[in-house]
């Protein structure tokens, strides 16, 4: 079967070539991808798959059954793009830096492989390819738009297809994400990931001349400037196994310079190893924050959301996968690290809280991720690696009537019990505080949880 599976994902490199160059020069981001969509869905439909569509966001799954009862196994391939515009390739000012494009090619290559002779021989159950789309948690004021409309109920796009339900009848889930090994190394993982908060500030004053009448004047700018020290000074009682991270940017005023500015905007996260020390480090910072905003009389906004949970691998999966790894490539290329831990966050850490799930890197780009150096330099290796062990570990999960699949499923031991438990937990996250209100003599309550 690996001999088949190399021979069919070879017969279908030039079409993952061909898509993995059209996706990159069709960038786009979270929840507006909706070129790759297209693109993606005219292949599949070519191939004789019928598509379940998002609807009203970009995104589809399509099943593969092998007319025999067992598992489902997602198979998953990102659509989104970075807004990164200094970057030489960008297109209106995005630019996939992330190589979602790849994996996009990629899942159309595993489509095309699964529909050749033989492909699902000796397998039960189901696989499911899915299309995703918003990875990458950016451009928070649009997302709270999208979902004030209804557009949407969360802001990631694994965690939107979750709460759609389509990952209700899913078992098992794995991704390949592009990496940028330039050591000789094919495959690389790690025991998990952190988790994030998505959070939203603004800090509001009082305008007011700035030369002349700066005296009755707050500045909503110092008070952020402020609110962010205050913030920075938290860093020390974080702690270090928690792996706390606490990362804002300020975007910016729209006065003119001799104007105290009334309003500055921040957007940050909150990353952590659990959703619980999340939680717990970020009321210290809404504390710090409002705090800040009392001190310079100012009034603080303080938008809460639920971001990407942590991402736990099922080691037992882990294992299967390292095993296949080897198969493909030999041992001295891959690097499995069952007590490694990255500070990165992804939406398919929302995934492991209720399903074995394991998602690793394979080498196919160059430069820094989410940087303008960034670039796809070798396709072809992380298409052709990566549509290959997605296949194999397919084959090693659903044989011999799904056998190790089954092992699995039965010994994981998720954080949550369910999808609706998890949903339960996550929504927590919400809050929407106006944090420092005053009265008409001045007086304040300070009200940040």
């Amino acid at each position: 079967m690996k001999e088949l599976i190399k021979k069919n994902v070879e017969a279908c490199k030039t079409l993952m070539l061909e898509a993995e160059r059209w996706l990159w020069a069709h960038p786009q981001t979270g929840f507006t991808e909706w070129e790759a969509d297209s693109y993606l869905s005219d292949k599949f439909t070519e191939l004789g798959y019928t598509l379940t569509k998002a609807g009203n966001i970009p995104g589809f799954y399509t099943d593969v059954d092998t007319g025999r009862p067992g598992p489902t196994l997602c198979i998953m391939g990102e659509l989104d793009a970075l807004d990164i515009a200094g970057h030489k390739e960008a297109v209106n000012g995005m630019s996939h830096a992330c190589g979602h494009n790849a994996q996009g090619a990629t899942l159309l290559g595993i489509a095309a492989a699964l529909k050749m002779p033989g492909a699902l021989d000796g397998l039960c159950g189901k696989i499911r390819l899915m299309a995703t789309p918003a990875e990458e948690m950016i451009q928070l004021e649009f997302r709270e738009e999208l979902r004030k409309k209804g557009v949407i109920s969360y802001l990631g796009g694994k965690i939107e297809f979750m709460h759609r339900g389509f990952l209700d009848d899913v078992d098992l889930a794995i991704l390949v994400h592009v990496n940028t090994n330039e050591d000789g190394i094919e495959y690389k993982c790690s025991y998990g990931n952190n988790g994030c908060m998505a959070k939203t500030i603004k800090y509001k004053g009082r305008a007011a001349h700035a030369g002349c009448a700066a005296h009755i004047g707050v500045n909503a700018q110092y008070a952020a400037m402020l609110g962010l020290q205050a913030c920075n000074a938290l860093r020390e009682t974080f702690v270090d196994s928690d792996h706390i991270r606490f990362h804002p940017i300020m975007k910016g005023v729209t006065t003119a310079v001799n104007i105290i500015p009334d309003e500055m905007p921040i957007e940050t996260f909150v990353r952590g190893r659990t959703n619980a020390a999340i939680k717990h480090e970020n009321r210290k910072i809404n504390r710090a924050l409002a705090g800040a905003a009392l001190a310079m009389g100012a009034q603080v906004e303080l938008h809460d959301r639920p971001g990407y949970s942590p991402e736990v691998h099922d080691p037992k999966f882990m294992k299967l996968v390292e095993d296949c790894c080897c198969d493909l490539v030999g041992a001295d290329k891959v690097e499995f690290h069952y007590s490694g831990w990255g500070t990165a966050s992804s939406d398919f850490g929302d995934i492991t809280e209720v399903m074995p799930g394991v998602q690793l890197n394979a080498a196919g780009a160059v430069g820094i991720c989410h940087s303008v150096d960034y670039f796809m330099n070798a396709p072809e290796r992380f298409c052709v690696n990566s549509a290959a062990l997605q296949l194999l570990v397919a084959f090693e999960l659903l044989k011999d009537d799904a056998k190790k699949a089954k092992d699995i499923i039965a010994s994981y031991k998720p954080t949550y019990s369910s999808i609706k438990e998890y949903f339960d937990s996550i929504n927590e996250f919400i809050l929407d505080k106006d944090a420092v209100i005053y009265d008409k003599n001045g007086n304040a309550t300070v009200v940040y949880q």
